[in-house]
């Protein structure tokens, strides 16, 4: 089996920070505040318009406050604390104080369905629940034993901090005890799956995972205790917990706001010099700059051709649409998806690289990563130093190293983790350079009634590229004679064209279908023939999260999808 690993560099650097690692997450929080209590960790959005930043040491107060307000409730070791709310930095500071006490966080999406709420809540028997506010804050009362609401009345978070505080005057040492009585295998997180092949599963991952991505990300020297990241993500992925190790290992300050529609205002007023996204963020951007026609149209074009090292077309043209992003960015983050390469390839040639990398909340999320130094794209790069990557000889993706999930809650794990080996479901390919090539799902692989594969991921990838009026795309043809997609619109591409008013008749307009079939055709044009679109239809409404046919992160539970929409796929092939 061909096996790809980390340049030895990032070996040799891992092993030096790893001589002098703290036993818990908890603890690299409480070291990081005690080596830059003075520097910035967060900033917020504040009512006036402005930024409110705070340092470190402010930081670690609001994470003690809240720790020791937990373990006045009764907090016991690795004991669950659920935390339901948005992006916000709130969030955090909750995160660390449950981490701080020796709990151990379960995630929960807010957008999340009550059926779903109490599935996590009584599956992970939380105890206690963090949530936004009084509408979370009904869907988990029922489930636990006591309920802290951020933006509120009654049991609110300010009320637990200053409990918290009251708790610290009398005795100065209780959180210090906490945390240093957590051990490296003891349970930090729980995360439940997507749930697109089935029901969401609790992913269990200790302390020592968490340490091991902060130290591992330090060590490939991407990022700096200089740079700001813009960071709107659901906290509650896997991905988000990645980043927060990251930044904690580093000392990089993040401004935080997980309103999506504020996104461009934002950037703006931040400058950030990174920021994570997922690929519907690079897609949308693409399609709406490069659908810019006439002389600007051409412009553009012409300044893509020469690159951003072109003196006279970066002044002109591709220095401005750096300006969108801020004005700083030194390269984006790609995560959860597969990005088209073109995509990839055309915002590197305005002056912004996009590093693509892959992993599985049980590895941590961010297993894979390629370099921004030394991208290859149409792949997720090289792995973690610490971590190992093969193929086995049916063309699954297998990982091991530090940073795996120490099982399912509840569950059996053996199918999944064997010999030390995580089997990811995913199918790959190691390229020359030593980079990992995702090609898709292992359950998704489409064969034809005529015995051809069909990787749908990559085509669907590729259609969203091309056509700026597609949102979601599933792409459908298991042992049928040839291949089809079921299209749901872009609803901001949708506002923006006025189908709003009548979505459900004018997204069946002969205007709309020809637009999509001009962008199917050149799609085609570049597929094997077994591989090409022969119809499609598009919906006359959006799918939606809480119509169980989106997960919170956006990616498409096709199983769902296609049992929902059978009348409709079966149509396409009578």
């Amino acid at each position: 089996m061909v096996t790809c690993a980390a340049p030895d560099a990032e070996e040799t650097l891992l092993a030096d920070l790893q001589r002098n690692a703290p036993a818990s997450f908890g603890a690299m929080f409480l070291e990081r505040a005690r080596r830059t209590p003075e520097g910035f960790s967060y900033r917020r959005p504040a009512a006036d318009g402005t930024w409110r930043a705070q340092t470190w040491a402010e930081t670690a107060q609001a994470v003690r406050e809240i720790a020791a307000g937990l373990l006045g409730l009764g907090l016991r070791p690795q004991d669950r604390v659920a935390i339901a709310a948005p992006t916000r930095v709130e969030w955090i500071e909750a995160d660390f104080g449950v981490m701080c006490a020796g709990g151990a966080t379960t995630t929960v999406y807010p957008s999340s369905s009550a059926e779903e709420i109490a599935h996590i809540l009584t599956d992970s028997g939380s105890r206690i629940a963090i949530v936004e506010d009084a509408a979370l804050a009904e869907k988990v009362r029922p489930h636990v034993e006591h309920v802290i609401v951020i933006d509120g009345d009654g049991d609110t978070l300010a009320r637990l901090r200053e409990r918290g505080r009251e708790a610290l005057a009398a005795d100065p040492e209780l959180v210090d005890r906490s945390t240093a009585a957590i051990a490296p295998d003891h349970l930090a997180t729980l995360i439940y799956t997507s749930g697109t092949t089935g029901t969401p599963k609790g992913v269990c991952i200790p302390h020592s995972a968490w340490v091991y991505q902060g130290l591992a990300i330090e060590a490939m020297g991407i990022v700096g205790p200089g740079d700001v990241a813009y960071l709107w993500l659901p906290l509650s992925h896997a991905f988000g917990k990645a980043l927060l190790s990251c930044q904690l290992s580093v000392g990089f300050e993040f401004a935080v706001d997980g309103d999506v529609s504020a996104i461009v205002k934002r950037l703006g007023e931040v400058r950030p010099t990174i920021m994570p996204a997922v690929p519907r963020i690079f897609e949308k951007v693409y399609a709406a700059v490069t659908a810019t026609g006439g002389i600007r149209g051409r412009l553009l074009t012409w300044a893509i051709k020469a690159g951003h090292t072109n003196v006279i077309a970066d002044r002109l043209v591709l220095s401005k649409v750096r300006d969108r992003f801020g004005g700083r960015m030194r390269y984006f983050i790609c995560g959860a998806s597969a990005l088209s390469p073109d995509i990839a390839a055309w915002f590197d040639a305005v002056g912004l690289p996009v590093a693509e990398g892959y992993g599985l909340t049980e590895s941590c999320a961010t297993t894979v990563f390629n370099r921004p130094r030394a991208v290859e794209y149409g792949t997720v790069g090289r792995p973690l130093p610490g971590t190992r990557v093969t193929i086995a000889e049916d063309g699954e993706i297998l990982l091991k190293g530090p940073g795996l999930m120490s099982g399912y809650h509840g569950l059996p794990s053996d199918d999944t983790l064997r010999d030390g080996w995580l089997r990811t479901g995913d199918i790959g390919e190691i390229t020359e350079r030593g980079s990992l090539r995702v090609t898709d799902r292992k359950k998704d692989l489409i064969k034809t009634s005529n015995g051809k594969y069909v990787a749908p991921g990559a085509v669907e990838a590729r259609i969203k590229a091309l056509c700026p009026l597609v949102g979601q795309v599933i792409v459908h043809g298991d042992n049928r004679k040839f291949v089809t997609a079921l299209i749901d619109l872009d609803p901001d591409e949708a506002a923006k064209r006025g189908l709003g008013s009548d979505f459900s008749a004018i997204s069946q307009s002969d205007e709309i279908r020809h637009e999509i079939s001009a962008c199917i055709d050149r799609l085609n044009a570049d597929l094997n023939p077994w591989e090409t679109i022969k119809k499609f239809t598009v919906l006359d409404h959006h799918l939606a999260i809480d119509q169980g046919e989106l997960t919170p992160s956006l990616k498409l539970r096709r199983r769902v999808v296609e049992q929902r929409y059978r009348e409709q796929l079966d149509s396409m092939y009578t």
